[in-house]
C-alpha cells in the first residue's frame, strides 16, 4: 500500500514550500520532492518597461537579495548601452555586493539553520528558532545580528537605504561612497573579521557534531557552476563562468554573456520552480545537473584571493576525497562562512584602493545594442538576466535564471537521501521532520521576497494510503 507524506510548510526558509515523501509498499522512502507553491511573475510583467527601471523593478524580487538582481539587471544595462563603466562604479558594485555576501550569509547560518545546528535537530520546535538560540547561545546570536549588521549598514551607506537600494544603474551607480561613509565602514569592520573568525571556529567544531549528516545529506556526484575571477579566483561579480564536472574536470569556461547555449530551463507539473540543467549533457536522469552557491563556488575556484580566506579554503578541501570537490551539501553551511570571511577581507582591500575615492561613477549612452545580458553571483549562486529591448529601450523580453531554481534538482535529490536516511518504521517523529527540512536550509533557498514567521511556524503532516485514507496526522 503506497503512502505518502507531506511536509508543508517548510519552515526557516525565504519564500513558501512544502515536501513530499512517497512511500513504497513496505514503507521505505521511493520518492521525493520539493514543492514550491507560489507564483510572481516577474519575468511577464516587465515587458514593456524601460530597461533603465529594471534595476529597481527586479531588486523588488528579494528583501534579502535585492542587492543581487539590482547588479545583475545594471550589468544587462551597461550590455544593452553598449558600454564600459568607471573602475571606481566597479569597485563600488563589488563593494555592495560582498556587504550583501556577509549579511545574506550571516542570516542563514546563525539565524535559519543555526537553530537546527546548535540546538540540535531533534530539538522541541518551541524553542528550536533564533529566540531559543539566544537564550542557550546569548553571544552567538549576538554575533549573528552585529555581522548581519555590519553589512545592512555597508549597504545603505552606499545606496541609501539598506533593503532595495536604487543605486546601481546602467552604466554604472548613482553616487559614490562619502569619505564618512568610509570611515564608517573601517571603524567597524575590525570587529566583523573577528564575529567572523569565531564563527569558522563554530562551523568546524558543528561538522565535527553532525559528521552523520554531511555524510547523508546532498552527498552525492553532480556539476558545480560559478564565476571565476583571475587565474581563477574566487569570484562575485565579474569573470568567466566555469563549469566543473564531480571529479574537478573542467567542462565548459566561458564569458557569462555565452550562456544561453549551456543552460537550458526544465519543468514539472508539480513545482513553479523551473529546474534549469546543462544543455550539451540533457535534462532525462538528472545528467545536466549542477549546483551553485558557496559550495560549487569554493570547487571552481583555484583559490580565493585572500589569505585568511585561502587558509581556510585548503582546510575546507580536506572534506573532499581524493582531490575531488567537496560534495556534501551539508557543506554549504561552512562554505558560507569562508565566503564571510572572504568578502570582509576583500572590503579592507577596497578601502585601500585610491580608486574608491573617484567621483566619476557612471558612463553615459543611449540603446545601443538590442539584447543585454548581466552575470553576477548572488549568495545562493549564480544569477542570470537577460533582457531583449525595441530601439526605445522597452523590453520585450525578459527571462531570469535564478540560483535557488538551479538548486532545485539538488534540493530534490537531496531531500530524497536525507528522508531515507531518516525514516525509519512507519513513525513520523519531530527529529524526522526536522532532518528533511535541514535537507533544504543547507542550500538556503529564497524562494521569493514574502515574509516568514520566526519562532513556531505551524506545521501539518498526513500519512495517506494510496486511497486517500487519513493513516496518521500529525501537527504543531
Amino acid at each position: 500500500m503506497r503512502r505518502t507524506i507531506t511536509i508543508e510548510p517548510v519552515t526557516r526558509i525565504e519564500g513558501h514550500a512544502k515536501i513530499t515523501l512517497q512511500l513504497d509498499d513496505a514503507g521505505a522512502v521511493a520518492d521525493a520532492r520539493f514543492h514550491v507553491t507560489e507564483f510572481r511573475g516577474f519575468e511577464k510583467f516587465c515587458i514593456g518597461r524601460s530597461f533603465q527601471e529594471m534595476p529597481g523593478i527586479t531588486a523588488r524580487i528579494c528583501g534579502i537579495c535585492p542587492v543581487s538582481h539590482t547588479l545583475a539587471s545594471a550589468k544587462a544595462g551597461d550590455a544593452i548601452l553598449g558600454v564600459r563603466i568607471p573602475p571606481a562604479a566597479k569597485l563600488l558594485r563589488r563593494l555592495m555586493n560582498w556587504a550583501q555576501i556577509v549579511q545574506s550569509h550571516a542570516l542563514s547560518f546563525f539565524h535559519l539553520s543555526g537553530p537546527d545546528l546548535l540546538l540540535g535537530m531533534e530539538s522541541d520546535p518551541a524553542t528550536r528558532n533564533i529566540f531559543g538560540l539566544m537564550e542557550s547561545h546569548t553571544d552567538l546570536a549576538r554575533d549573528g545580528i552585529r555581522l548581519r549588521q555590519f553589512g545592512q549598514e555597508l549597504i545603505r551607506l552606499l545606496g541609501d537605504r539598506s533593503v532595495h537600494p536604487a543605486w546601481a544603474i546602467p552604466g554604472g551607480v548613482r553616487e559614490p561612497l562619502s569619505s564618512s561613509g568610509r570611515d564608517t565602514i573601517a571603524r567597524d569592520l575590525p570587529e566583523a573579521l573577528l564575529i567572523a573568525t569565531r564563527a569558522l571556529e563554530l562551523g568546524n567544531k558543528v561538522l565535527e557534531r553532525h559528521g552523520r549528516e554531511a555524510a547523508a545529506y546532498g552527498n552525492f556526484d553532480s556539476m558545480f557552476l560559478g564565476m571565476v575571477g583571475e587565474n581563477g579566483a574566487l569570484e562575485h561579480y565579474d569573470g568567466n563562468l566555469r563549469l566543473i564536472d564531480s571529479s574537478g574536470k573542467n567542462v565548459e569556461e566561458c564569458d557569462p554573456a555565452r550562456f544561453l547555449p549551456l543552460i537550458g530551463e526544465g519543468e514539472e507539473v508539480w513545482t513553479y520552480l523551473k529546474f534549469p540543467y546543462y544543455k550539451p549533457a540533457g535534462y532525462e536522469q538528472d545528467r545536466g545537473m549542477y549546483r551553485v552557491g558557496p559550495l560549487a563556488r569554493l570547487n571552481v575556484a583555484d583559490f580565493a584571493s585572500t589569505p585568511l580566506a585561502d587558509r581556510e579554503l585548503r582546510r575546507f578541501r580536506q572534506w573532499g576525497k581524493g582531490g575531488r570537490p567537496v560534495l556534501q551539501s551539508f557543506l554549504y553551511h561552512q562554505a558560507r562562512l569562508i565566503e564571510i570571511l572572504h568578502a570582509l577581507e576583500s572590503i579592507q582591500q577596497a578601502l585601500e584602493n585610491p580608486v574608491l575615492g573617484e567621483e566619476h561613477v557612471r558612463s553615459h549612452a543611449s540603446v545601443n545594442h538590442e539584447e543585454g545580458i548581466g552575470v553576477t553571483e548572488a549568495p545562493r549562486g549564480t544569477l542570470f538576466h537577460h533582457y531583449k529591448v525595441d530601439e526605445n529601450g522597452l523590453l520585450t523580453h525578459v527571462n531570469l535564471i535564478i540560483a535557488t531554481g538551479q538548486n532545485n534538482r539538488a534540493m530534490n535529490r537531496t531531500v530524497l537521501q536525507s528522508a531515507q536516511a531518516e525514516l525509519r518504521g512507519q513513525e513520523i517523529t519531530e527529529g524526522l521532520l526536522n532532518r528533511i527540512e535541514h535537507g533544504i536550509r543547507a542550500y538556503d533557498p529564497c524562494l521569493s521576497c514574502s515574509t516568514h514567521a520566526t519562532g513556531s511556524m505551524p506545521l501539518d503532516v498526513e500519512l495517506l494510503d494510496s486511497q486517500g485514507r487519513l493513516l496518521q496526522h500529525v501537527q504543531r
